[in-house]
C-alpha cells in the first residue's frame, strides 16, 4: 500500500509543473481537478502545516515550503467498483 502511494504521489508530482508559487487554495484546487480527471473518488486533500506532517501523503508544496497539501484516501465513502 506503501508503494501504491509513493508511485501514486509521484504520478500526481510530475502532473503538477513548477509554475511560480500559487496560493494554497489555488493549488489544491488544481490538483483536486488532477485527480478528479484521473477518475479519483472519495478522497481528502488538506492543506497542513509543514511541521505537522506526520504519516501523510504529500502531493504538493506551498508558501514556500512552508506547508503542504496531504491526500487522504476517505474511508467514509463507500468505494466503488467498476
Amino acid at each position: 500500500m506503501i508503494l501504491l502511494s509513493a508511485a501514486f504521489a509521484l504520478t500526481l508530482a510530475a502532473a503538477v509543473p513548477p509554475s511560480g508559487p500559487k496560493p494554497s487554495e489555488e493549488l489544491k484546487s488544481d490538483i483536486a481537478t488532477k485527480l478528479e480527471a484521473k477518475g479519483v473518488k472519495n478522497y481528502q486533500l488538506e492543506i497542513v502545516r509543514s511541521a505537522d506532517l506526520k504519516d501523510q501523503t504529500v502531493v504538493g508544496s506551498c508558501e514556500a515550503g512552508s506547508k503542504k497539501i496531504v491526500y487522504k484516501k476517505d474511508q467514509s465513502a463507500p468505494a466503488s467498483h467498476k
